[in-house]
């Protein structure tokens, strides 16, 4: 059976709602970040990077939640739009375009504004508006398509709704009110069932919430070099 190492933050979600949706069997494996779990050999056998989410199918190790949706889309045949050259290059297209923008981009402005020494003003200011950028391109986008890719729900909309309902904080609690195409798609996906049990399969288990100073030199390895 499919093993699925995760945890309640936005990447790991992407990859919940695509195992909900879809109904393939599968066995969660926590991963405690704000312990260190990512750091486990056991782990890092499947994902060398030590970040969740990561799958484990049969001895076939996945990580990177986009490379994730991906091999199950393409594994199982679901949720892919009909397979022209288009749709084929949109797919990869906005989901690369949320890899590598919305998601490092929106993690950078929440660490900056959230977790970094309060005198950084350079750095917040550039990645408040970079993840603005990258909203205003979806909201664009999505003026004039239902789904991200044409009018079927694919892997691109589970990507883009595991940072989406994330946005009021990393960009504030207007965020939607700037960018209502976005949250138009937000609100849809988040009404299928199948995303309310995604976003509940933390509860399942007891994950650290103190971000203490144990946990903020796991999950911030520069400060740990620092210190030494």
């Amino acid at each position: 059976m499919l093993k699925f190492y995760f945890n309640g933050a936005p990447n790991p979600n992407k990859v919940a709602l695509f195992l909900e949706e879809s109904g393939l069997p599968y066995e969660l494996v926590p991963v405690d970040t704000r312990k260190g779990d990512q750091f486990k050999p056991e782990f890092l056998k499947v994902n060398p990077n030590g970040k969740v989410p990561a799958i484990d199918d049969d001895g076939v190790f996945v990580f990177d939640s986009n490379a994730i949706l991906l091999y199950l889309a393409e594994k199982t045949g679901k949720f892919l739009a009909p397979n022209t050259p288009a749709n084929r290059a949109q797919t990869l297209s906005w989901l690369m375009f949320i890899a590598t923008g919305l998601g490092p981009y929106s993690g950078q402005a929440v660490h900056f504004k959230h977790a970094a020494p309060k005198d950084l003003e350079y750095a917040h200011n550039r990645y408040q508006y970079e993840a603005h950028r990258h909203y205003k391109i979806l909201d664009d986008h999505l003026a004039n398509s239902r789904y991200m890719v044409g009018d079927t729900y694919t892997i691109v909309d589970m990507a883009f709704w595991g940072w989406a309902r994330m946005a009021p904080n990393v960009l504030g609690d207007d965020v939607f009110a700037k960018y209502p195409n976005v949250k138009r798609l937000l609100d849809e996906v988040s009404a299928h069932p199948a995303a309310a049990r995604a976003i509940v399969l933390k509860d399942k288990f007891t994950f650290k919430t103190d971000m203490d100073d144990e946990a903020r030199h796991i999950m911030f390895g520069h400060l740990k070099a620092k210190a030494a």
